[in-house]
């Protein structure tokens, strides 16, 4: 289709949760405002707040409708069993309506701070990706892969439905792998314009394979605010190896070298002073509430069948608490499905 054009819709429309600023025990109500807004799921993330489960766990009791996944749970911070266990939980807890997001992670998340080597990633994820998908269909798992060894191990309560396991991936290799292996791919920190470069690494889809993308958004008019935040966030992500080497690959050589050269040379300031405005609206959306939803829809557009809005904190938010953020949910989801 021409450049721009939009002539496809989503029938999905994430939430990232837990909310921030409002506490884990007070999220029922969040969640019946998400479900009222208009938003088909909820998705978690696992960083170093809540873990990805427990926040799911709760939206399984209080709010049946939701469909739930994790975006992601890191294939090195959990033992493989562990990691299956807590999938087969939450997929009997919520039958048929919870998916398995796995991913690498990086070094800081796993080495720094739960002390695990991060020691081939592509391989230790197609791993773990693979003993998941025998040991959800109630498999025994008895042998050795290349980067861990399981003996015996059988889920005691395997999942009725098993969940469908999807993986985070940024550059051809992990994007062929999940084409070929999982049943969906979890796409982060990208432009809606830059989603068609990621998903030709796909291939020719097959049916349900599903296609999410977690979508930073800062509703406030308060442009100076919101660009400075988007600043020092993708200072913080893109200066990772994977996330760097993931830009690059997208054309970002050029906007975004003086950002890496900085950091290279210890200049956290100028790193962040280097990344251009086009950079920083493309990948964190803001203006008011309406125009975030408006902006994540083209996500949809450019082939995305969920796209999973992760809101970030705002003057607004901040001073308003609770109430604030309960207010802002219907604003974001008006229309949620749709593609403007």
């Amino acid at each position: 289709m021409p450049a721009g054009t939009i002539d496809r819709v989503t029938n999905r429309w994430g939430m990232t949760v837990p909310l921030g600023g409002i506490r884990l025990a007070d999220h029922a109500a969040v969640y019946a405002a998400v479900e009222e807004a208009g938003f088909t799921d909820v998705w978690s993330s696992e960083v170093a707040g809540t873990d990805a489960f427990t926040p799911l766990a709760l939206a399984a009791a209080w709010s049946p409708g939701l469909r739930l996944g994790t975006a992601i749970t890191p294939v090195f911070t959990r033992g493989p069993g562990l990691l299956a266990m807590s999938a087969a939980a939450l997929a009997e807890a919520a039958p048929g309506r919870f998916a398995l997001g796995v991913g690498a992670s990086s070094p800081v998340l796993v080495r720094d701070w739960n002390a695990v080597p991060f020691d081939e990633p592509y391989r230790r994820t197609r791993d773990v990706l693979r003993f998941l998908r025998a040991a959800l269909d109630g498999e025994t798992v008895d042998g050795a892969f290349d980067t861990f060894e399981v003996r015996r191990f059988t889920l005691e309560r395997p999942p009725t439905v098993p969940p469908p396991v999807l993986l985070a991936a940024l550059r051809p290799g992990m994007l062929r792998l999940a084409a070929a292996e999982a049943d969906g791919v979890i796409l982060n920190w990208l432009a809606a314009t830059d989603v068609p470069t990621a998903l030709a690494e796909l291939g020719e889809r097959r049916p349900g394979f599903e296609v999410a993308a977690r979508i930073f958004v800062c509703p406030t008019e308060d442009t100076a605010y919101a660009r400075a935040l988007g600043r020092r966030m993708i200072t913080g992500y893109l200066t990772v190896p994977a996330y760097a080497a993931f830009h690059r690959w997208l054309g970002r050589q050029d906007s975004l070298g003086a950002m890496w050269r900085a950091w290279e040379a210890g200049d956290r300031r100028g790193a962040a002073a280097a990344v251009p405005d086009e950079v920083v609206d493309a990948l964190v959306l803001h203006g008011s509430p309406e125009r975030c939803a408006a902006e994540a829809r083209r996500y949809a557009a450019h082939g995305v069948d969920v796209p999973v809005l992760a809101v970030l904190p705002t003057p607004e938010l901040t001073e308003g608490g609770a109430a604030a953020w309960l207010d802002l949910v219907p604003r974001l989801g008006a229309g949620a499905g749709e593609v403007a």
